[in-house]
């Protein structure tokens, strides 16, 4: 063995080795406070882009399951304003199976209809009013909705849910008896004084029956202040409301409609368009409206309308029968995204966490090693000082 000073071998030996301990210790560290085992893509190149892979696709099928929960909510909405539409539809069964009795008087079959249009009217409002989000639902405008279900961007990642089978307005269009009153602009409410003259024509067998209603004094200038006001007059009058209802279109215009169905004029003269009294401009013909409508004027008309509805409910249970097929097909799509979320985030553990218990067996090594190499370097770092014993 040779003493030498100017190259302490040992010393460069133990630092090396300390050095690599140290290494190993401040990785372990490092994986041990975060819970990673790839901190950085020098920890494993290969295992960090598999894992960020795996990492995508867990992020992905977690959206994508509330994607199908959202599905899931929309088509509940829908399926729930179907399920008041069916009520509906079913009393107005009950009130055409009512009107098919000779029984009923006129007065009778005036309340059936009242009640049925009142119903058909709501059955309107449903198909307006149900929405997801802004989205109309059952009014024909939703169409098709796609909702995304998967983590990658194929046509297997995406359900459709077909909502034109469920388009309300076009039942209560279908139930709707066309428009045969008269509309017409009341400019200056508070213009209109005095009484007003509306007059009606129906045809029976090849005849015409004209019928000239004429209202009680509406009082003074400037007791109306708005359309709707002057509508309610209307409707408090007794003549009026007799044979007569008036309302208020979209556009705040007077429009008036007889019960049985007849052809409204303003003014005194059938089949002339003219107006009603002061305050009211020259009335027009209603648009007609696209439904064929429910009749319960004789027996006959009554069952007649008994197969009309019964259609409409058919479409109604078909439409329902669908969403409710749809809904148990959303939920095990998300029942299987979960599973799959389950088992790829497994993998993504696998790759890139730290296994808690090897990890801390390698950082006890690496720290035995470290003290033990420190000492070892001091042992080193000692031994040149034996030279000195042979200069003295």
């Amino acid at each position: 063995m040779s003493l030498r000073i100017n190259q302490n071998i040992d010393a460069f030996n133990s630092y090396r080795n300390l050095s690599v301990t140290q290494g190993q210790m401040s990785k372990s560290l490092e994986k041990l406070s975060s819970g990673f085992r790839i901190n950085r893509a020098a920890d494993d190149a290969a295992g960090l882009a598999i894992s960020e892979g795996l990492r995508s696709q867990v992020g992905g099928l977690k959206v994508a399951s509330r994607n199908a929960q959202d599905g899931i909510s929309v088509v509940q909405t829908a399926e729930g304003a179907l399920t008041e539409v069916h009520s509906v539809l079913q009393r107005l069964r009950d009130l055409a199976v009512q009107g098919s009795n000779d029984s009923n008087n006129a007065e009778a079959r005036a309340n059936i209809k009242t009640e049925a249009d009142s119903l058909v009217k709501e059955l309107g409002r449903i198909g307006k009013s149900t929405n997801f989000n802004g989205t109309e639902l059952l009014d024909g405008s939703a169409g098709t909705m796609h909702f995304q279900v998967g983590a990658d961007g194929d046509a297997n990642s995406r359900i459709s849910v077909d909502l034109s089978g469920a388009n309300v307005k076009s039942i209560a269009d279908t139930l709707s008896a066309p428009a045969t009153g008269a509309t017409m602009d009341v400019v200056t409410p508070t213009a209109v004084t005095g009484a007003m003259t509306f007059t009606t024509r129906s045809t029976v067998g090849t005849s015409n029956v004209d019928t000239t209603v004429t209202t009680a004094n509406l009082g003074a200038a400037g007791t109306y202040k708005t359309v709707g006001a002057l509508a309610d007059a209307l409707n408090k009058d007794a003549n009026f409301s007799k044979t007569l209802n008036a309302s208020v279109s979209k556009d705040n215009q007077l429009v008036v409609t007889a019960k049985d169905g007849a052809a409204v004029y303003g003014g005194n003269t059938a089949g002339t368009h003219a107006a009603a009294g002061t305050g009211a401009a020259v009335s027009a013909a209603v648009v007609a409206g696209p439904g064929t409508g429910l009749d319960f004027s004789t027996a006959d008309a009554s069952q007649a309308s008994i197969k009309t509805i019964e259609a409409q409910i058919s479409k109604v249970s078909t439409a329902r029968a669908g969403l409710g097929a749809m809904q148990n097909r959303l939920e095990h799509t998300i029942n299987n995204l979960n599973v799959a979320v389950e088992n790829l985030s497994a993998s993504e553990s696998r790759i890139r966490d730290t296994d808690m218990a090897q990890e801390m067996m390698s950082f006890t090594r690496s720290q035995i090693l470290s003290q033990a190499g420190t000492a070892m370097l001091a042992q080193a770092n000692q031994a040149p000082q034996g030279v000195l014993s042979l200069l003295r």
